[in-house]
C-alpha cells in the first residue's frame, strides 16, 4: 500500500500539478477541479483496496478488476463477502488507475505477479483451513484463472476452493492478435498515436476510456497461454485438481468471444460442480426487430447439445412478448431442463446485457440506470439517454448505449452466496496441505 500510495503521490505531481490551462477542464479527471476528479471522493476507487468483516475472518477472496479499469468495479461483490465474515483483498493491477499511457509499457506477466502478491496478502489474514475465493471480472477473470491452473503445478501457490468469473477474457476478438504490428509505427515521433486504438477525453474517474495498443496485444497473449495451459493440462489429466468455477456469461458480448469461455474452458472441465451462467437477450425488447439473424440463433451456438459435464443455467423470457425472466437451468450429466421464475424483468429499454454490465447493480452510483443518491461520483454514466446528431458529442453514440448495469445482479449475488459458506478443509488444496491438516 506504502509503494502504490507514491505512485498516485507521483501522479498528482507529475500530471495533476502540471496541466497546461487548456487542460483545466471539467471533463479531465486529472483536473483537480473537475467533478470526476478522483481525489475529492472520500474514497479513491483507483487504489487497491482491504475489507476486513466485524469479527475473526472466517474465509478470504481476492477481487481481480478488467482491462482499463479499477478496483471499482468489483467493490459491491466484495463488500458481500466481507458481510459474509470473508477479508475480501482487491488489488490495483499494474498500469491501472493512473494514466492511460502506463499500459503502452505493461507486460501481462507483470499483472499475474500482482495476482500471486495478492493472494500471499489474502492467506495471510487467515488460519491455515480457511477457505479461500477468486473473483474476477474480464481481463481478471482470465488472471484469476490463470493463477488457478499454475496451483496444479507449483505446491508452493495457494489454492483456491472457488473461482467466480464474470465475462471472463478465455478468448479474445482477432483484431488483438495483430495489435503489436498495428503499435510499430509508434517508435516514430510522427505516428506516436499509432500506439493507441482509441485516445477520448477521460471524463471517467475509475476506469480509462483511451486504449493503447499494448493493452489489447497483452491480453491477446494473456488469453493465448491460458488456452494453451488449460489444453496441456487437460492432456495431462490435471484439471480433475481444479476448484468449482461458476462463470457469468452475457450471450451478446462485444469485447470477449462468448463461445470461447465453452470451448476453450468449459468443454475441458471434469465433472466437478462448475456451472455457467448465461444472460441471454431480452427478446421483448421494442428492438426485437433488429436484431440480427446472428444474434438471434447465438444462443444455440454457444452450448453444446446436453449431457454436459456442467451445469448449465440460462436467464431468458419466460416466454415471448414477456419481459419476464425466468431461468433454465440443466444439471451436469441431464438432459432434463428446469425453469424457475426469478420474479425479475428486462427493462423495456435494454435489448441484451453486455460484457461491462454484469458487475454493476441497478443502484451503482456511478453505472447504474437508478443510482444511489447517497453516493455521488461526479457523472452518472448509467441514465444516459442521448438523442441528438452525430458530431456534437466528445465521444460516439456507441459509447453511451452500451449497457452499464445488470438488472439482475440480485440474481447473480443470491447465486454467489450460495457457496461463500466455509468448505470443509481439505475441499481444492493440495494433497499435501490436506495430509498435515488431518494430522
Amino acid at each position: 500500500m506504502d509503494a502504490e500510495a507514491s505512485v498516485f503521490d507521483e501522479l498528482r505531481r507529475e500530471v495533476t500539478e502540471r496541466l497546461p490551462a487548456e487542460d483545466r477542464v471539467p471533463v479531465n479527471r486529472y483536473f483537480e477541479g473537475s467533478p470526476v476528479y478522483p481525489g475529492r471522493f472520500g474514497q479513491d476507487w483507483n487504489r487497491s483496496y482491504r475489507l476486513d468483516p466485524d469479527g475473526p475472518p472466517v474465509g478470504a477472496a481476492v477481487f481481480l478488476h478488467g482491462l482499463t479499469d479499477s478496483p471499482y468495479s468489483l467493490r459491491h461483490i466484495a463488500r458481500r463477502y466481507r458481510d459474509h465474515g470473508y477479508v475480501a483483498v482487491a488489488i490495483r493491477l499494474p498500469a491501472h488507475g493512473t494514466v492511460p499511457g502506463a499500459l503502452t509499457r505493461v507486460e501481462w506477466e507483470t499483472w499475474l505477479a500482482a495476482v500471486r502478491l495478492a493472494v500471499r496478502e489474502a492467506r495471510r489474514q487467515l488460519p491455515p483451513t480457511a477457505p479461500l475465493h477468486m473473483v474476477g471480472f474480464s481481463n481478471g477473470g482470465a488472471l484469476a484463472l490463470k493463477y488457478t491452473l499454475d496451483t496444479l503445478g507449483d505446491e508452493t501457490l495457494d489454492r483456491p476452493d472457488r473461482v467466480v468469473l464474470i465475462s471472463p477474457m478465455i478468448g479474445l476478438t482477432r483484431f488483438a492478435r495483430f495489435a503489436g504490428l498495428a503499435g510499430l509505427p509508434a517508435i516514430l515521433p510522427p505516428f506516436a498515436k499509432a500506439a493507441w486504438l482509441g485516445v477520448l477525453p477521460e471524463f471517467n474517474p475509475f476506469k480509462y476510456n483511451s486504449f493503447p495498443v499494448n493493452a489489447a496485444r497483452q491480453a491477446h497473449l494473456l488469453t493465448s497461454a491460458l488456452q494453451e495451459r488449460i489444453a496441456r493440462h487437460a492432456r495431462e489429466g490435471r484439471l480433475d485438481e481444479l476448484p468449482p468455477i461458476l462463470t457469468f456469461q452475457s450471450v451478446m458480448d462485444f469485447t470477449v468471444t462468448t463461445r470461447a469461455v465453452v470451448s476453450a474452458l468449459y468443454a475441458h472441465l471434469p465433472s466437478n460442480g462448475s456451472e455457467l451462467v448465461l444472460f441471454d437477450l431480452n427478446r421483448a425488447a421494442e428492438l426485437s426487430l433488429l436484431l440480427s439473424p446472428e444474434a438471434e440463433t447465438k444462443l444455440t451456438r454457444i452450448l453444446p447439445p446436453p449431457p454436459r459435464l456442467f451445469r448449465t443455467t440460462v436467464v431468458t423470457n419466460a416466454g415471448p412478448g414477456t419481459a419476464d425472466v425466468v431461468e433454465q437451468r440443466t444439471e451436469a450429466g441431464g438432459t432434463g431442463e428446469q425453469t424457475r421464475p426469478l420474479g425479475l424483468s428486462y427493462p423495456p429499454v435494454l435489448f441484451s446485457l453486455s460484457h461491462v454490465a454484469l458487475p454493476f447493480p441497478q443502484h451503482d452510483a456511478l453505472y447504474g440506470m437508478r443510482p444511489d443518491p447517497r453516493e455521488h461520483y461526479g457523472i452518472h454514466l448509467g441514465t444516459l439517454a442521448p438523442r441528438g446528431e452525430r458530431g456534437a458529442l466528445i465521444v460516439g453514440l456507441d459509447a453511451l448505449l452500451r449497457a452499464t448495469c445488470n438488472p439482475f445482479f440480485d440474481y447473480m449475488i443470491e447465486r454467489i452466496e450460495q457457496d461463500i459458506q466455509p468448505v470443509p478443509p481439505s475441499a481444492g488444496r493440495h494433497p499435501r496441505e490436506a495430509s498435515e491438516q488431518a494430522r
